[in-house]
């Protein structure tokens, strides 16, 4: 039998993007810290060499995220994939339940001891295990799409419970058992995920995941660059103060002081530059569309409206040039295309940056290539 591909199938339709994208994006920040880098103790990213600051197109990305899921609130196909806290095999899990694809083989195991029934109605157990009564007996059932490593876990964080519980659980588990999904049904998996979770057709996502139905992995149309510092930044480090300890033991050994003492880290001031590219192709495999490109631009003229911290500093999106061609391949190589975009001090900047206007942004427009235009959403 042979089965297509309902993605590399899908042809255009009205409303799908017939065009391909460059953007330059330029961003600012003042007295915060845009990019922490966990394995530095969260200082400032910076390229060791030249001393320009960098953000990642991770942390981007992240920003571009937390903005749609605001504006949209989880929305039908503008849910979110890869947010905070999520357990990303539950994604795949619905998906296949949506589509009635069948995930595999629940497990019960009969309990008759009453007293063993008494203990188990009074755990609270996590998701994809439950317990009922029926009938002076007890039923312990386990969906064969549980996250057996999560269950072992959770077992050996309850070192109260008694070994006859654990030991039914454990038998129960061994009966649980998830069905691997055929190609067929995968690549209906993957088309599902497209249309339901913004991020996923718009940058794409890795789902070939070894606890959940294997969704494929799927490459977004929308990619970015790392954003680097017009200039180099100095990062500072600050010794902060909380006027309050976390224990009374604490409090006893400062005799009542309680201070604790912290650092944080910040640039006095940082223009950023990124690059970005949407490809039309890509667009038309994942369901991108005109509509979702509209947020997206959105997102990024507004996402540091909406990501305001204490670490954070002020920060403010400063540009978004946006290079349109009228076909799908392209009309000119996009690093020409950049070239038009230039940052450099103003003339009359003294000293050291601390604003945007110690910066100028020149565009040049004149005589682009043929099937180009130059949209400027923002700058």
């Amino acid at each position: 039998m042979n089965f297509k591909n309902p993605i590399v199938e899908r042809r255009f339709v009205m409303g799908d993007l017939n065009k391909r994208y460059d953007f330059v994006l330029l961003f600012d920040v003042k007295d915060g810290n845009p990019n922490g880098d966990p394995d530095a103790g969260n200082l400032p990213r910076i390229d060791s060499e030249t001393g320009l600051g960098l953000v990642t197109d991770v942390c981007l990305k992240r920003k571009v995220r937390n903005f749609v899921q605001i504006v949209k609130n989880d929305e039908a196909e503008y849910d979110i994939y890869v947010k905070e806290k999520a357990v990303l095999g539950q994604a795949h899990f619905k998906a296949f339940k949506e589509l009635g694809i069948d995930t595999g083989q629940a497990s019960q195991k009969v309990i008759s001891d009453p007293a063993l029934i008494e203990l188990f109605s009074e755990i609270v157990f996590p998701t994809g295990i439950r317990f009922e009564e029926r009938e002076e007996q007890g039923v312990l059932t386990i969906e064969a799409d549980v996250d057996k490593s999560e269950i072992k876990n959770w077992m050996k964080d309850n070192k109260d419970a008694i070994k006859a519980v654990k030991k039914s659980i454990d038998d129960a588990l061994k009966g649980a058992k998830p069905r691997k999904p055929t190609a067929e049904e995968s690549d209906r998996g993957k088309e599902k995920m497209c249309k339901d979770y913004y991020d996923i057709r718009t940058f794409g996502a890795v789902m070939a995941l070894k606890s959940a139905p294997n969704c494929g992995q799927v490459r977004g149309p929308v990619q970015m660059t790392f954003a680097r510092s017009i200039e180099p930044i100095v990062a500072l480090e600050h010794s902060i103060t909380r006027m309050a300890v976390a224990t009374e033991a604490e409090a006893e050994k400062q005799s009542g002081d309680n201070r604790t003492m912290g650092r944080k880290y910040t640039v006095p001031y940082g223009l950023y530059r990124a690059h970005g590219f949407i490809s039309a192709h890509l667009a038309n495999q994942t369901g991108f569309s005109e509509e979702d490109l509209e947020l997206f631009w959105k997102a990024l003229e507004n996402m540091f409206e909406h990501d305001r911290s204490a670490a954070r500093g002020m920060m403010s999106t400063r540009g978004l040039y946006v290079f349109e061609h009228n076909t799908a391949l392209g009309n000119a190589p996009a690093h020409k295309l950049f070239e038009r975009i230039k940052v450099k001090r103003n003339p009359d900047s003294k000293g050291p940056a601390r604003s945007f206007g110690d910066y100028q942004v020149t565009v040049d427009d004149s005589g682009l290539e043929g099937g180009v235009a130059l949209l400027r959403k923002l700058g």
